[in-house]
């Protein structure tokens, strides 16, 4: 079953109790909590453990489910804390970027061996760790992501696939397309539009409206479509970043916007 989830970087300049209310106004199933320092810490891993009753209220409040953690950092200290945190709070999956950068072949086996260690630690807290594909980043596209399912065995690893860097990476691949070819190890999807210009141009994804689902030219309904035939249990988050200075019509906009077209590919597909 696809459940539609809503990151709350989108909500970075409000705090979580605003940030889930809105999203589970906008009609998703649930969140993804954002623990990124300098961006949005809606989850401050230094001081997690004090934040749990206040998660698990408003998760209750709210009715939303929560599907994911964004940790991004691949750091082992760090990554500690999120699997306890997890497990504490209940959350199934930790996304994290690749770090390195691209076509360095040292960073790549490096950051590679480090996912694999750290993959096992999150199993034996019962979590999966997810990483995707990202622009400028030793796991890039899709050939990269398959290196790394190769090399990668663990049962805590997962694939965190994300249209939108797909479509920006230098290759110009079609994410539909890529998607199909790793469904087998997807444990999450982060997922966002852009503008049809910004593809293979290892760029940034526009500005926050613009990455609203369905505003830009990203097959979307295709990369549901696959999704769904693939039959795997999985959250789909919308995560959309460069907010922090909007309003909260703003932010809300664009969340119950993605959420709608999301809910409408789902019907289009009989889901």
């Amino acid at each position: 079953m696809i459940k539609l989830g809503a990151n709350t970087v989108l909500f970075g300049g409000f705090d979580l109790a605003t940030a889930m209310k809105h999203i589970a106004w906008a009609g998703y199933d649930g969140v993804e909590l954002s623990a990124i320092p300098g961006m949005c810490e809606h989850l401050e891993l230094d001081n997690w453990k004090s934040q749990v009753g206040d998660i698990q209220g408003l998760r209750e409040e709210y009715g939303l489910d929560l599907l994911a953690m964004e940790a991004t950092r691949l750091d082992p200290e760090w990554l500690a804390k999120a699997y306890e945190a997890a497990a504490a709070i209940g959350i199934p999956v930790i996304n994290v970027g690749p770090g390195g950068k691209t076509g360095n072949e040292d960073d790549f086996q490096r950051q590679t061996d480090l996912l694999a260690a750290e993959a096992d630690k999150a199993h034996a807290h019962g979590v999966m760790l997810c990483v995707k594909a990202h622009v400028g980043a030793c796991i890039h596209d899709t050939p990269t992501t398959l290196r790394a399912m190769e090399k990668i065995t663990s049962p805590g690893f997962g694939i965190d696939m994300d249209p939108s860097h797909i479509f920006r990476a230098t290759g110009g691949e079609n994410p539909v397309e890529a998607l199909a070819g790793v469904i087998s190890r997807v444990g999450h999807i982060h997922i966002r539009d852009c503008r049809g210009d910004l593809r293979a141009t290892a760029g940034p994804p526009g500005p926050p409206e613009e990455q609203a689902c369905g505003r830009g030219e990203i097959d979307l309904f295709g990369y549901i479509r696959v999704l769904h035939e693939s039959g795997q249990d999985v959250a789909v988050n919308l995560e959309v970043i460069g907010a922090l200075e909007y309003d909260l019509g703003q932010v809300t906009t664009i969340a119950a916007e993605s959420r709608g077209y999301l809910n409408a590919c789902l019907r289009a597909c009989q889901a």
